[in-house]
């Protein structure tokens, strides 16, 4: 078995999607993930320790029923690719502002108990690492170069900024939790990583 034939996706998919390029701040929390600091100060991320991640993610995410699982991304890079894994596993996301306290104010119209959180980084969505923290939700999040990992239980390092970047491991997730329920992903990877 070839290295390649390993990995969740072919290495050209990886590559294409630019799932390896970090941006030129590092904090000491990314550190173990980047393999090497361009000549530009753009860090590339190890692929094969996001593989890695992005497998161990899998599974840990499989452990949970849909209606126990929440997603979030603030960002619109995201929508896309969150937003059709929440149609395709049944999952609830918060794509653009997630409102604060919902997982922690029982008086709200919407409270809701969750076991994990999925963000796409956690800065911007911070208010629901927050509110996880305060409840002992495990949090798994994509994380760049730039990130902490305060208050993150699991973490796939990888650039999430990008569309492409940000689809692949979406579209790897999806697979895969369907495939733990025995379902099957009907959608191609390039509806997940499309740009417009």
């Amino acid at each position: 078995m070839t290295e390649e034939e390993q990995l969740m996706v072919p290495l050209d998919e990886y590559l294409k999607a630019g799932l390896h390029i970090g941006t030129k701040f590092r904090t000491k929390y990314m550190a173990p993930f980047i393999y090497k600091v361009r000549p530009d100060g753009l860090a590339v991320l190890n692929i094969k320790e996001i593989d890695k991640r992005i497998e161990i993610a899998s599974k840990f995410i499989s452990r949970y029923e849909p209606n126990e699982i929440l997603l979030v991304c603030r960002r619109e890079n995201g929508w896309n690719a969150l937003g059709l894994f929440a149609k395709v596993t049944g999952i609830k996301a918060y794509l653009g502002r997630y409102p604060p306290g919902i997982m922690t104010n029982p008086e709200l119209k919407n409270f809701t108990e969750m076991k994990l959180v999925i963000v796409c980084d956690p800065w911007p969505d911070k208010n629901v690492v927050d509110d996880a923290s305060r409840t002992g939700t495990a949090v798994l999040a994509l994380c760049d170069t730039n990130n902490t990992s305060n208050n993150i239980d699991l973490l796939i390092p990888c650039n999430n900024k990008g569309k492409k970047s940000i689809g692949i491991i979406f579209y790897i997730l999806a697979r895969e939790y369907l495939k733990s329920r025995g379902k099957t992903l009907d959608i191609p990877i390039e509806e997940f990583t499309k740009e417009d």
